[in-house]
Formats: C-alpha cells, sequence, structure tokens
C-alpha cells in the first residue's frame, strides 16, 4: 500500500509501470490525478500501470491528438478517463470536455493549475527527471548500405520499454528530435512524489 505523501524512485521504466499498477489498485471512481514532469519523465508509463491495476480496455497511449480518451472496464468498475491538457489554457476549457469525474478515475497529464473549481481534492503526482545523472550514450556508427532486408533489434511490442517512447511527443504532436531520443535513451532513475492537495 503506497503511503500518501510518498517519495519513490523508479529505477526503470519497468519499476514505473509497477507503480502504476499499485496506484490503480487502489483507486476509485470519483479519483482524479494530476500528473507534472517534463517529456519522457515517464508519464504514460505510470497511466499504463494505473489502467491495468484498475482492469481497463486499452491500449493506453498519450492523448495529445484528442485531449481526453475513455477506456472502459472490463470488470463493471470504473473507467479511467486519460486526458492530455498540454494545450489547454484554464480551468474551463478542461471543465468543457465534459468530463464524469464523480463516475470515473481521472488521470490528467499537464493538468497542474487547471483544477481551480472542477475538484476538491486531487493526488498530485510530480516526477521528476534528473538531467545529467548519466553521460548520453554515443550515436551508433551508420550501418553499411546492403540490399538484404534488416530487422531492427527492439522493434516490436517490447521496444516500448525505453524511458523516450513513454513521453516521446512535445505536447504539440512532434516526436522527439534525435537529440531528444539520445538524452531519453539513459535510463536515469525517476523521482516520483505523490502528495494529497485540497483546494
Amino acid at each position: 500500500m503506497i503511503e500518501v505523501p510518498s517519495t519513490i524512485v523508479c529505477e526503470t521504466p519497468d519499476d514505473m509501470y509497477a507503480l502504476g499498477l499499485e496506484v490503480g489498485r487502489m483507486l476509485h471512481a470519483g479519483d482524479l490525478l494530476v500528473l507534472t514532469g517534463p517529456l519522457g519523465a515517464g508519464k504514460t508509463t505510470l497511466t499504463r500501470g494505473i489502467g491495468e491495476g484498475l482492469g481497463v480496455r486499452g491500449p493506453i497511449t498519450s492523448p495529445t491528438f484528442v485531449l481526453a480518451r475513455t477506456h472502459p472496464s472490463l470488470s463493471g468498475g470504473a473507467p479511467l478517463v486519460h486526458v492530455d491538457a498540454y494545450r489547454l489554457r484554464d480551468a474551463r476549457e478542461l471543465d468543457d470536455l465534459d468530463i464524469d469525474f464523480e463516475r470515473s478515475v481521472v488521470v490528467v497529464e499537464w493538468g497542474r493549475g487547471m483544477l481551480a473549481g472542477i475538484a476538491a481534492s486531487w493526488l498530485d503526482i510530480e516526477i521528476e527527471r534528473p538531467t545529467g545523472a548519466a553521460p548520453a550514450p554515443a550515436a551508433p556508427a551508420a550501418p553499411a548500405k546492403s540490399d538484404t532486408p534488416q530487422t531492427v533489434a527492439g522493434s516490436g511490442a517490447e521496444s516500448d520499454k525505453s524511458w523516450h517512447l513513454t513521453d516521446g511527443d512535445d505536447g504539440a504532436g512532434n516526436a522527439g528530435g534525435p537529440a531528444d531520443d539520445a538524452a531519453d535513451d539513459v535510463d536515469e532513475p525517476r523521482i516520483v512524489r505523490i502528495a494529497r492537495v485540497a483546494e
């Protein structure tokens, strides 16, 4: 059982997912979570774990283009509403999404400062992504040209285990460029702070 407030270190994306799984098992209809952290911090990885803990239908991906995505429960429980508030300007625009906060578990990425008048309390989850903890890996040498088809290692579903693939969008719908990828490939630990906030 996770205590609130709490500070947890997630060494890997699997740890972040496992934390989400544990958090998801604690949640009920009416619970609201606000996730804050820089690009590539692991917000969507955490939300995937929350979704599995709740037992909702997936896959859970960042709702950058649709703003909000609802994942129904597979067991008759509360649905998960996953919101990306990056493009929203204020609480009024969040309220315009017409989310059923009372009967859903709502996870809002980039939602800090947008809940005035919407909810009386929520869980604030801040993910700190240390910078400079480890040097970025050297870029791989360009492969020799060949007419033989190549299979890229990690190009399947398992490739989603790296940090940069969890939140590799800049919020404006643009995938991170090579410089972003190089920095994100380093599996630096994430510091996750969970606190209850009351308006």
